[in-house]
C-alpha cells in the first residue's frame, strides 16, 4: 500500500468537497486525519481515502452523517470495505446503464422531432422512473407519505405540475439571491422567505406539515438539516462560490422562523 498523503486542500479540490466540510467531518469523528503537520495543515493517507470516498457515496444514497458513521464503523476491516464497495458499484452502475437509457431515450426525441417522424411514447421515457425514491421516503416518513405525495402528483394536470415546478424554481432562486446578498437568516427577508417555504411545504400532501396535528416544526428543522447534509438538496441553494453557504442559509432561517412560530 502506498505511503503518500495528500493535503486537505487537494483532497478537497479531488473530491469536489471543501476543506470547511472535512474538518466537520474530524471534529464529529467521521473521517480523522492521518496526521497532522507541524504547520497545522491535515493530510489524508489511503485508508483515508478509501473512507471518504464511501462517505461521498452513503450521501449521494441519502444517508445522513450519522448514520453513515454508524454504517463505516460497522465495517472497519479491510474485507468488509471491500465488500461494501463492491456493492455500491454494483449500484453505481446499474444507474450508468439508467444514465444510458435516458440518453438514448432523449436522443431519439431529438432525432424523431427534428425528422418529423412520430414519438413512440413507450420510448420516450425508458430509464425515467419517478418512483426510484420511492424507498427513501417511506424510511424517512413512512409509506402513506409516499402514497398519499404520488397520488397527489399523478392527479395533476400538465399546467399544475409545471405551475408548481416554477413554484419551487422560484422559491430556489429567491433563497440563494438572499443568501449572495449577505442577509441575515433572522432578517426580514428571510423570513419572509422561511414563511413561503413552510406555506410550500403544507402544500405537499403526505409530509407532516400537511397533516394536521403533524411535527411541522420537527419536520422543517429536520429538512433543514438535511438540506445541509445531503448535497442532492443541497444544490437547490448552491451559491456561486460552490459552498453549503447557501443551504447553511436556509437551514439558519428555517430554524429561527419554526422557533418563532411553529
Amino acid at each position: 500500500m502506498s505511503t503518500r498523503d495528500w493535503s486537505i486542500q487537494e483532497i478537497a479540490r479531488l473530491a469536489g468537497t471543501t476543506s470547511r466540510t472535512l474538518r466537520h467531518y474530524d471534529d464529529i469523528g467521521l473521517l480523522a486525519p492521518s496526521r497532522v503537520a507541524q504547520n497545522g495543515y491535515r493530510h489524508y493517507d489511503q485508508p483515508a481515502l478509501v473512507r471518504l470516498q464511501r462517505i461521498l457515496l452513503l450521501r449521494e444514497l441519502g444517508l445522513g452523517l450519522p448514520q453513515i458513521r454508524a454504517v463505516l464503523d460497522d465495517a472497519r476491516d479491510g474485507r468488509a470495505e471491500t465488500a461494501a464497495l463492491e456493492t455500491h458499484l454494483a449500484y453505481l452502475r446499474e444507474e450508468q446503464h439508467r444514465l444510458a437509457r435516458q440518453i438514448a431515450s432523449v436522443e431519439s426525441t431529438i432525432h424523431a422531432v427534428k425528422a418529423g417522424e412520430s414519438l413512440m411514447a413507450e420510448d420516450m421515457f425508458d430509464g425515467f422512473d419517478n418512483s426510484r425514491y420511492r424507498e427513501e421516503v417511506e424510511q424517512r416518513w413512512g409509506e402513506k407519505a409516499y402514497a398519499d405525495g404520488d397520488r397527489w402528483w399523478r392527479g395533476m394536470s400538465d399546467a399544475d405540475r409545471r405551475n408548481w415546478q416554477q413554484r419551487v424554481a422560484d422559491l430556489s432562486r429567491d433563497w440563494v439571491a438572499a443568501a449572495e446578498s449577505g442577509a441575515e437568516p433572522g432578517s426580514a427577508e428571510a423570513q419572509n422567505l422561511a414563511r413561503r417555504h413552510v406555506q410550500w411545504l403544507t402544500g405537499i400532501p403526505g409530509t407532516p406539515a400537511s397533516t394536521p396535528g403533524g411535527d411541522t416544526k420537527g419536520y422543517v428543522l429536520g429538512l433543514g438539516e438535511m438540506y445541509v447534509a445531503d448535497p442532492r438538496f443541497g444544490a437547490n441553494y448552491a451559491t456561486a462560490d460552490g459552498t453549503t453557504r447557501g443551504a447553511e442559509f436556509v437551514r439558519d432561517a428555517l430554524r429561527i422562523y419554526a422557533e418563532a412560530h411553529l
